[in-house]
């Protein structure tokens, strides 16, 4: 992670200082910026209900044109995971692309729009609507809560199918004990909380539940003045790159055809004692004039191809009200 992203997070930790932070997959990138002196015309965030003056909520009626990756460059790319899961260099791969869409409206009043835990605007370069929180922070409690599991609602017996999937299960297991490892670099008492439970989200075409874990343990009394650190070494989220994490992430290197930019980063904002944030999933980017919507999902070597592209285009929506 970028040297002076930590720095800057463990010194207005450090001094109790609120900020707002954003940081690229890479950890090459990004901004920690105290609230007071954020620019309100060009970043807008809400942020579980935190936010910094911006949001509003308004019905709105969003038309998505997606033009997906094509099945040829996403078998590409699912081959080279594919080899690497069989070799034995990885147990679960995050795969992603990128699909150029059109809009109907332009993304700050989108971001008014979608009905998410987790909004960010930043102007000319993307909007998340992210359901996924990364890690919550109150009192010495740190908390993280990765999602793995995506199925269309309206299926009968929806809930009962991704929470009985073989796949599924095993790529739910595999994530969990990623982040219990993770935060068991920063934390003492680390536990799952509570185990696959299921959140439903609305779409502009329909409804989807995905399935999360909540995992706790507890931070040293002066983590205040380490939360540049802390993410340095939580960094990048596990629910977005596998395992083991360094390798896995490698292979997304081969296998992707296109950087990932902000997106699978995180974002989030510090008040002064509490610090919460998300993983910068459900993203579109901006490009010019040119919208991409990033989707994607993990791979395990029970995936099969056809089916890991079809939720790569079921994840190409906006939630809205």
């Amino acid at each position: 992670m970028n040297t002076d992203l930590i720095d800057k997070m463990n010194r207005l930790g450090a001094s109790r200082t609120p900020f707002f932070f954003m940081i690229d997959y890479k950890g090459e990138a990004g901004e920690v910026t105290p609230l007071d002196a954020l620019d309100q015309t060009s970043v807008k965030f809400d942020f579980n209900g935190v936010s910094n003056g911006t949001s509003k909520q308004e019905p709105l009626d969003v038309v998505l044109n997606a033009s997906p990756a094509s099945l040829a460059s996403f078998s590409k790319a699912f081959t080279v995971v594919r080899d690497g899961l069989l070799y034995g260099d990885s147990f679960l791969t995050n795969l992603t692309m990128k699909s150029p869409i059109t809009l109907s409206v332009d993304l700050e009043r989108l971001y008014h729009g979608v009905q998410a835990k987790y909004r960010l605007f930043v102007a000319n370069r993307f909007l998340c609507f992210s359901p996924e929180k990364f890690v919550e922070i109150r009192g010495q409690k740190i908390s993280s809560f990765p999602m793995k599991g995506t199925i269309d609602a309206t299926i009968p017996h929806a809930e009962e199918i991704i929470m009985n999937d073989e796949k599924e299960r095993s790529e739910h297991f595999t994530i969990v004990d990623l982040i219990r490892n993770d935060l068991s670099s920063v934390a003492d008492h680390v536990r799952v909380k509570k185990f696959r439970y299921v959140d439903r989200v609305k779409t502009q075409n329909g409804a989807l539940l995905q399935v999360s874990s909540h995992i706790e343990g507890e931070l040293p009394e002066d983590y205040h003045a380490h939360l540049g650190d802390i993410f340095n070494k939580l960094l990048p989220a596990g629910s977005i790159t596998g395992a083991p994490k360094k390798k896995t992430c490698e292979i997304i290197a081969e296998a992707e055809p296109s950087e990932r930019g902000f997106y699978t980063g995180v974002a989030g904002v510090y008040d002064g004692a509490h610090l919460d944030s998300m993983v910068m999933i459900r993203f579109i980017a901006q490009e010019e004039d040119r919208y991409f919507f990033h989707s994607g999902g993990g791979v395990t070597a029970m995936s099969d191809m056809e089916g890991e592209y079809d939720e790569l285009i079921k994840k190409i929506y906006v939630p809205i009200y």
